[in-house]
């Protein structure tokens, strides 16, 4: 259900300047971290929860935070 929301708004998922250098530090990633995290979240094995204002994607051994009114990535961390 939480992951439908989330396809069904993927238009409107971003990250602020900070986000971009944060999620790519913590991942060990060099490219663009909202397409990455897009393609994660789309994986049929990616799993999704709503904690409190935030959505959770667990996929891969990350856990992307997902700010549930705005669509902003928070951060996302290797697990």
């Amino acid at each position: 259900m939480h992951k439908k929301v989330l396809i069904e708004n993927i238009d409107k998922i971003h990250t602020t300047e900070m986000g971009i250098d944060r999620i790519q530090k913590n991942l060990g990633i060099d490219e663009e971290p909202v397409g990455y995290c897009i393609s994660k979240l789309r994986q049929d094995n990616a799993k999704v929860e709503k904690e409190g204002k935030n959505y959770y994607v667990n996929v891969d051994n990350c856990r992307i935070t997902i700010n549930s009114s705005s669509f902003t990535i928070i951060t996302a961390h290797k697990v």
